[in-house]
């Protein structure tokens, strides 16, 4: 496939947008795949021509054009609103973008919302179900989104890297003799994660 697809199985995810590296900063670019460039038809314009003396037939054509110039709208303020919101994300995640261990810290929808000025549900409905090419990988852009759990020394970090802390406890566990939630929180505690067992559970 090529460098902008992800072949799983039988299905084929094209990116709404792409980041590109140019050195000193990313710059976010709309897929005109996902978000083709819309135009309205010239036979409809000609159409007002040569039917401009035919008061029905223009109200009809006049109508549709109406509706076509909404929706050609509707799709290229989507392109600048997905846009926005994937630039706002580069910026309150520079330890992810920035740095080698690619971390995210806990950032919730109306992070970006107050951000870009926009409702929490403008927001929500750009980023369901839209990827993103990375230079290093396609990423479902709701990931980068995740409350925050306290450390003992008083840091939030993201649920993302409690997540994954514990996957690594449990794929190295002894098969035989798995470890139980308790014993897992005991260990996240440890290494400093303020964390219940009930929450535990629920990331298992």
């Amino acid at each position: 496939p090529r460098d902008d697809q992800l072949v799983l199985t039988k299905d084929v995810i094209i990116p709404d947008i792409s980041v590109e590296d140019k050195g000193e900063k990313y710059q976010v670019v709309v897929s005109e795949m996902a978000l083709p460039a819309i135009r309205i038809s010239r036979s409809y314009l000609n159409m007002l021509k040569s039917h401009k003396d035919q008061k029905e037939v223009l109200r009809f054509v006049k109508q549709k054009l109406e509706s076509a110039n909404w929706f050609v709208d509707a799709v290229e303020q989507r392109k600048i609103t997905i846009q926005r919101v994937m630039e706002s994300i580069i910026k309150r995640q520079p330890d992810y973008f920035h740095s080698g261990e690619r971390s995210l810290k806990p950032m919730i929808l109306k992070d970006i919302a107050d951000d870009i000025s926009m409702d929490i549900s403008t927001i929500s409905r750009v980023t369901n179900g839209k990827y993103v090419q990375l230079p290093w990988e396609i990423k479902e852009l709701k990931t980068f989104f995740s409350e925050g759990i306290q450390t003992e020394s008083g840091e939030e970090v993201s649920n993302t890297k409690v997540k994954n802390r514990l996957k690594e406890m449990i794929e190295s566990e002894d098969k035989t003799n798995p470890i139980g939630d308790e014993e897992l929180t005991e260990k996240l505690n440890v290494e400093g994660y303020k964390i219940a067992r009930r929450t535990v559970t629920k990331y298992r």
